[in-house]
């Protein structure tokens, strides 16, 4: 509920992408001060058992969960949401009609055609599963990516949906689907960028965008192109660069020790 209260309140948000499969990184990204750890079941090869660890690893740390799931695989969303997650991200959304579908699945009935089988999500029966049926449909938070064309030319009837609470930019998915894949500071993307963001700011959206690159110059020019909630960088890239960081210090050590023999 914390989460979807700050969306709510339209307040500024930071969180980074979790990929990796040992708990102890869950551990240390849940306990870091974000406001949110956004686990990625996309591209990464987490299966679902290591998802639910890390899923109790970082709520351990009083940090808020949301999961980006398998494009077009609605049994893994299911699976996942038994898993009490606090929020869903659907990629590579196009249409107003696949997002509806999606978001469908995601409520109860009537609301929805959600099956009903939560675990985790209520304690395994601890917890009143009357109560999180009643509540979960204001509580769960629910996402789309806009990283295709196709979603920017459809944006004003997928906005329609009440139940989506953010749009998340993909930068470089949506220039692939310029066939510019990878220019993301390229004048085809920021066009449709800007489009996209015009309209989802003048309709009240809350908006977030998901990048790579660290650079405080980079975040700063996200922060003032609109976004809302800002998803940096992932557990593999800290780990790459501090690794390349400690090396090249100890090279440069070992180099003046040996320079001075």
């Amino acid at each position: 509920m914390k989460l979807k209260e700050q969306i709510k309140q339209g307040e500024k948000l930071s969180g980074t992408l979790l990929n990796l499969s040992d708990t102890a990184v869950g551990v240390i990204l849940g306990r870091a001060g974000y406001d949110f750890i956004w686990i990625d079941m996309e591209h990464s090869c987490l299966s679902l058992e290591k998802l639910m660890s890390q899923i109790v690893a970082v709520k351990a740390g009083g940090t808020s969960v949301i999961v980006r799931v398998p494009q077009d695989d609605l049994t893994y969303l299911k699976k996942i949401l038994e898993m009490g997650v606090d929020g869903i991200i659907f990629p590579m959304i196009k249409t107003a009609k696949q997002a509806n579908e999606y978001i469908s699945h995601t409520l109860y009935p009537p609301y929805g055609t959600r099956g009903f089988g939560p675990q985790n999500a209520v304690g395994y029966g601890f917890d009143d599963e009357g109560a999180y049926v009643a509540n979960t449909r204001d509580h769960l938070c629910r996402f789309i990516q806009i990283e295709q064309m196709d979603a920017v030319e459809n944006l004003d009837e997928i906005m329609e949906n009440e139940y989506i609470d953010g749009y998340i930019f993909g930068p470089n998915d949506l220039s692939g689907s310029l066939g510019a894949l990878g220019q993301v500071f390229g004048e085809a993307t920021q066009s449709a960028m800007k489009r996209a963001m015009g309209k989802l700011k003048k309709a009240g959206k809350y908006v977030g965008l998901a990048t790579g690159d660290t650079s405080e110059k980079t975040i700063r020019y996200w922060h003032d192109f609109g976004a809302d909630m800002l998803a940096i960088s992932a557990d593999y890239s800290f780990l790459q660069k501090m690794s390349l960081k400690n090396r090249k210090a100890l090279d440069r050590l070992h180099k003046g020790i040996v320079e001075h023999e």
